[in-house]
């Protein structure tokens, strides 16, 4: 199978430079999967997982919040808002930050707790899910 440049960035940090054989994100009009030679395409990333096939068939799983994903035919690269290796992610912290985001959808005050509470919610979801992968993985 071919391989192509892979970069993973963050605002904060590069989280992976590498070649990969096919990386799979979550764009704004659904999931997507890339492999060498894609058509060009510059697409939003919704928050959730990516998933990075290396070239030794192992994967590497990556949280990012939202961003850009532009593919080119030998280079993918995504711009992350944030980017948190999927080992790194606290199920714990995060299922009481969900907690505390549904308490402010429900005691909500004016629109801008609303607006605030629901992208809480967006991100703490696609969190949730990447856990989920990682977990299913290690099965």
């Amino acid at each position: 199978m071919a391989t192509m440049q892979c970069d993973i960035v963050s605002v904060s940090e590069s989280l992976y430079s590498g070649t990969v054989k096919m990386l799979i994100a979550k764009g704004i009009d659904g999931e997507i999967g890339v492999l060498a030679n894609h058509t060009p395409l510059v697409t939003l990333l919704q928050p959730g997982p990516i998933r990075v096939v290396l070239e030794n068939d192992a994967e590497e799983i990556v949280y990012v919040s939202g961003g850009i994903l532009e593919i080119q035919p030998h280079v993918v690269t995504v711009l992350a808002d944030t980017a948190i290796r999927a080992s790194n992610l606290d199920e714990v912290a995060i299922l009481q930050a969900k907690k505390h985001a549904e308490q402010l959808l429900e005691n909500q005050k004016s629109d801008l707790d609303s607006a605030a509470a629901l992208a809480s919610l967006s991100e703490i979801a696609g969190q949730l899910e990447t856990i989920r992968k990682i977990k299913n993985r290690s099965m």
